[in-house]
């Protein structure tokens, strides 16, 4: 008879410490998750220069959907709002695919399609660093910064071109 409640207090001893040992991984995880949390604040204080789209290349990107695409998946980012990224990887890569293909034939030059190939890498990077689990905080906010710019580079880059095209240069 002792021998069996022996058996039986070992038993839940066991069982009551493998419960511990499952909660506390899970509870460092959550605590982990929480830190690696990006708020808009966060975002709002990175520093770099943001050229935004003139009247003129407004006109001209106004039908070209994927670049509206993008500048929502921008201003969603800057709400520190990284949704876009969660699995989807199809979606991302068609997106690219697509702003390549469908880019305006005034846009459509060698230095803007750089631009573009720069973007992709940028996003395609932040991509697969917000789906990690041991991104650090500061290495996505990193990204999103190089992201940001790659972005702001592109809008000078069209600004140029559209203001270089328009100019009536007289040649004697």
């Amino acid at each position: 008879m002792r021998v069996k409640i022996g058996v039986i207090l070992s038993f839940l001893v066991l069982i009551s410490a493998c419960k511990k040992a499952q909660e506390a991984p899970l509870e460092n995880q959550m605590e982990q998750d929480k830190s690696q949390e990006i708020t808009e604040l966060e975002i709002s204080k990175l520093n770099y220069v943001e050229y935004i789209l003139d009247s003129k290349t407004k006109e001209t990107v106004q039908d070209w959907s994927e670049y509206q695409q993008l500048a929502d998946v921008i201003s969603n980012i800057k709400k520190a709002d990284l949704v876009f990224f969660n699995d989807n990887e199809k979606a991302i890569k068609l997106l690219l695919k697509e702003l390549k293909q469908n880019i305006p034939k005034t846009l459509n030059s060698e230095s803007i399609l750089s631009r573009l190939l720069v973007l992709e890498t940028k996003l395609l990077k932040l991509e697969s660093l917000s789906n990690l689990s041991t991104t650090s905080k500061e290495e996505l906010l990193i990204n999103i910064k190089e992201f940001f710019i790659a972005f702001s580079n592109l809008n000078f880059q069209m600004n140029k071109k559209i203001e270089f095209d328009s100019q009536a240069i007289e040649k004697p």
